[in-house]
């Protein structure tokens, strides 16, 4: 109970509360009991008691009056409601309570009413409802649901009593309901975003600063800020306070906040925040050059992360190194000239070794520290781009990256605590804190194909830790039907790997025994993959791959009469007989050879692939004596000589006709059947027609 002369008197108008007859001589008692609950100084025993005199139901029927006491203000029966509340408020197990929860509406009814001199005491208590409801487990969600994040964007940007709250409220709203409130408030969140910018543009003193720290809270990744022209605007003004602040000399508490300011802009819309021209080419290389000092700056001291906050600060600058890695490989369209992308290629360069030094010294302990996390990826973005500089240190750093990866593949990793700046967000977020493989494959791709990287990624056991991920994240594709982006870009660059492999190590393919799951997967996944148009590419890879794998692995059980392999290969003689086909020549009256309408879009990306595979499946058919029955089952043959038949031959270049010869004088050595089809197609004439010398000798021969 409260001490003092009133502790008396409020027991006694506790007591009355409870016994009361009426209205008015309760409504006398709860008129004390609101001062001495404005007056503060309730202990948590008093604060219960008044609210299990007079639970929910009587501030409830305060709330609801629209009458008031003779000669006092209208809303006095409202403002004695909301006080209550915010008393009981204070108890976190009331504050949660769906009786508090339900008056939500209520609150931001408050906080957007005019406020007159005399509601101050009405608006502070809503506020105060507010936070403690926001404090509770289920607060958050009712609050975005029931209308309370538009109310605190619209009381802040109407500059009213208590804005300022509104705004300290909103920032813990979106802390932990970002998605959500972005999700159903976007308008009035933009508006917020609005009048910060303006703010931020017009300041000349340190609350320029302060803005920065607060605006990347309001800054969306999801809708795409500049989609709309709200927030086009919002990317202009910030684009301009930045460009001044970071044209200007700054302290390191000043520049700090501006960095992390651009590098949220930088998640949010690319490059594209920054104007095309001159001056927008010149502040891109200042921005990435002021990143890249700040890492060498920081991780070259000897304990380059024990400052507060330095985390972030550099998480932000591999951001907007990033940016510039990208912009200087763009061949279209970049916003850097050829001088100034050497001059970063440079800088960058320097940053990167300074984020080697800093993983070379990472502890056993240090390794789920979300900051490593972020070096890894930022390291891998950079490794995927620019595979001549720092090989040696690369090299050297090898051995830690494999073990990294596997402990966080193997254990899962810090996913939860990932800053919001440690790399751009993609679709499948979810998996992207313990998916340290993901940044690191294109890199290792690059490295398979050179001896010195490949032997030690061996050594180090990284091609059986990439078969556990191959089938990992195979199995993720298959579970989750529709668009998985990163998961499938994944697998085409682990295509990539162990293509590299079988070309440079085939040993390695026959003597690790993760290399026959691997093959096991293949082919079982091509005849599910190819049917689905959207995966041409992937499938197009798991096929060379598996030709290419089953030329060393013929031997192994998986591959000998199986159905699945049957199967298989089935599926690569579908893939690789459909690629082509004869359409108009506008240059004639006949017809040319094109590749098919459901390849030309992907075309780019698989046409080495398909040489490839052919080129494979020419040295299979001696190994598979039932594969040339796979082949005149599946009627290629007779379709090829067709194809070859109708279009002239200029249409077709000499690389297409080596593929088909070596295919084609394989299978009839190999079969008679084979054969016979072929030259009951007139396959003399069109070998003759086309060049084909091996495959007309070889019918030929009785």
């Amino acid at each position: 109970m409260a001490s003092g002369p009133g502790a008396a008197t409020l027991k006694k108008c506790l007591e009355v509360l409870r016994d009361a007859r009426n209205d008015s001589e309760q409504l006398a008692a709860l008129l004390l009991v609101t001062k001495a609950v404005r007056a503060g100084d309730l202990d948590s025993k008093t604060r219960r008691q008044i609210f299990d005199a007079i639970g929910f139901t009587f501030p409830n029927r305060l709330l609801s009056s629209r009458q008031a006491p003779p000669g006092c203000p209208e809303h006095t029966f409202r403002a004695l409601g909301l006080t209550l509340l915010a008393c009981f408020c204070t108890e976190p197990e009331l504050a949660g309570h769906s009786q508090v929860l339900n008056k939500i509406p209520t609150f931001a009814d408050v906080l957007l009413s005019p406020c007159q001199p005399d509601c101050t005491s009405m608006v502070d208590d809503a506020y105060q409802c507010l936070a403690a409801v926001l404090a509770t487990p289920r607060g958050p969600r009712e609050m975005v649901t029931k209308g309370a994040a538009s109310a605190l964007c619209q009381a802040y940007v109407n500059g009213g009593y208590g804005s300022e709250r509104a705004l300290a409220l909103l920032l813990g709203l979106l802390a932990v309901s970002e998605a959500k409130c972005w999700q159903r408030d976007a308008p009035h969140l933009l508006a917020v975003l609005s009048k910060l910018s303006e703010e931020f543009v017009r300041a000349e003193d340190g609350s320029k600063f302060e803005l920065c720290e607060l605006l990347p809270r309001f800054i969306p990744l999801s809708p795409p800020l500049a989609e709309v022209s709200q927030g086009s605007e919002c990317v202009r003004q910030l684009y301009k306070g930045l460009a001044s602040i970071l044209g200007s000399k700054l302290s390191q508490s000043q520049r700090d906040p501006a960095l992390k300011l651009a590098a949220s802009l930088t998640q949010a819309c690319g490059s594209e925040w920054i104007p095309a021209g001159s001056t927008g080419s010149k502040f891109l290389a200042l921005l990435v050059n002021l990143a890249c000092v700040e890492v060498r700056l920081t991780l070259e001291e000897p304990e380059p992360l024990e400052v507060e906050g330095k985390k972030e600060v550099v998480t932000a600058c591999y951001v907007l190194i990033e940016m510039g890695i990208q912009e200087c490989l763009k061949e279209e369209e970049s916003l850097l000239d050829e001088a100034q992308r050497m001059q970063l290629m440079r800088i960058m360069e320097e940053a990167f070794g300074a984020v080697v030094f800093y993983l070379r010294q990472v502890k056993e302990e240090e390794l789920q520290d979300p900051f490593v996390f972020a070096s890894v990826r930022i390291l891998g973005a950079w490794m995927a781009e620019e595979t001549s500089s720092l090989k040696q240190e690369i090299c050297e750093l090898l051995p830690f990256l494999v073990r990294y990866a596997r402990k966080l593949f193997k254990e899962g990793g810090p996913a939860e605590n990932l800053p919001q700046t440690a790399g751009l967000v993609s679709s499948d977020s979810s998996i992207l804190g313990q998916d340290a493989l993901r940044f690191l494959l294109p890199g290792f791709c690059h490295l398979t194909a050179e001896d010195r990287p490949r032997d030690i990624l061996i050594s180090e056991g990284a091609p059986a830790l990439l078969c556990d991920y191959f089938l990992h994240q195979w199995g993720v594709l298959t579970s989750q039907p529709g668009s998985l982006t990163s998961t499938e870009m994944s697998l085409q660059t682990l295509c990539g790997i162990f293509l590299n492999l079988v070309v440079t190590a085939p040993n390695l393919i026959r003597q690790e025994k993760t290399f026959s799951s691997l093959m096991d997967t293949l082919l079982k996944s091509l005849p599910f993959l190819l049917p689905q148009k959207d995966h041409l590419v992937l499938a197009a890879n798991i096929a060379t791959l598996g030709l290419m794998m089953a030329r060393i692995l013929s031997s192994s059980a998986v591959l000998q009469k199986t159905g699945s392999a049957k199967e298989f290969f089935r599926a690569t003689i579908c893939f690789l007989s459909q690629a082509h086909t004869a359409q108009a020549d506008p240059g004639s009256h006949g017809l040319a050879l094109a590749v098919s309408p459901a390849y030309v879009s992907a075309w780019d990306d698989i046409r080495e692939l398909w040489f490839l595979g052919m080129q494979a499946l020419a040295s299979c058919v001696p190994l598979f004596p039932w594969l040339p029955q796979a082949v005149l089952q599946a009627q290629w043959l007779e379709e090829l000589s067709e194809l070859l038949t109708r279009v002239t031959a200029a249409s077709v270049d000499f690389e297409l006709i080596a593929a088909f010869q070596a295919v084609l004088v394989e299978l009839a050595r190999a079969s008679k059947p084979c054969r016979e089809v072929i030259l009951s197609h007139h396959g003399e004439e069109w070998a003759n027609l086309y060049g084909m010398a091996a495959l007309e000798q070889c019918l030929s021969k009785q």
